[in-house]
């Protein structure tokens, strides 16, 4: 401390004034060669074996190579380090590109069938199924109910299918089938 050497004062009224105890003066750290040893020994396992954490490395020296350093020591230098930071690499998924849409040249070529749902002010909730042309974004079929099965969803396509005649293709949220594939019979 400054103080002491300075203003000529003693080493305990100099750590009163300054609020430190007398041991955190005369505190020198010790084995501070050590860390260079321990910082060396945590790069190359880091290095060798890119999956292991602190956990792992610290298990490596203690159990393998039979240093007995603290732990909390050899995690503060594995922080110095920077090598708690390492960000492991997402594996990334690779999908088959999906076809181009092709846009409708004419009405009754492409329909879409989806489900949508809302929920009502008293919580319960209703579903609809709508059947669209895609060329001119005409309703062909809607139906609203609190719980549509499949024996609901049949008619509304039906009834479509009467009034406009028969669609080339159908398209689902899952994919675009051909109306005949749907019902499972040749309609006209």
């Amino acid at each position: 401390m400054e103080i002491v050497k300075r203003r000529k004062v003693s080493i305990r009224f100099a750590c009163l004034c300054v609020s430190v105890s007398e041991s955190c003066y005369h505190y020198e750290p010790k084995l501070n060669s050590e860390n260079a040893v321990i910082a060396d020994w945590l790069l190359r396992l880091t290095t060798a074996n890119k999956r292991w954490g602190f956990g792992l490395c610290f298990l490596h020296l203690r159990n393998v190579r039979g240093f007995l350093w603290n732990h909390k020591r050899v995690y503060r230098i594995y922080r110095e380090l920077e090598l708690n930071l390492r960000i492991k690499p997402r594996r990334r998924i690779k999908r088959d590109k999906p076809d181009a849409l092709s846009v409708p040249t004419t009405a009754n070529q492409v329909w879409s069938m989806d489900f949508m749902s809302d929920t009502l002010m008293d919580g319960r909730s209703i579903r609809t199924f709508n059947v669209i042309d895609d060329y001119n974004r005409e309703g062909l079929g809607i139906d609203v109910d609190l719980s549509l099965p499949s024996e609901r969803v049949i008619p509304p396509f039906l009834n479509a299918l009467e009034s406009r005649h028969q669609a080339a293709k159908a398209s689902f949220c899952f994919g675009v089938i051909p109306p005949n594939a749907i019902l499972g019979r040749s309609l006209l």
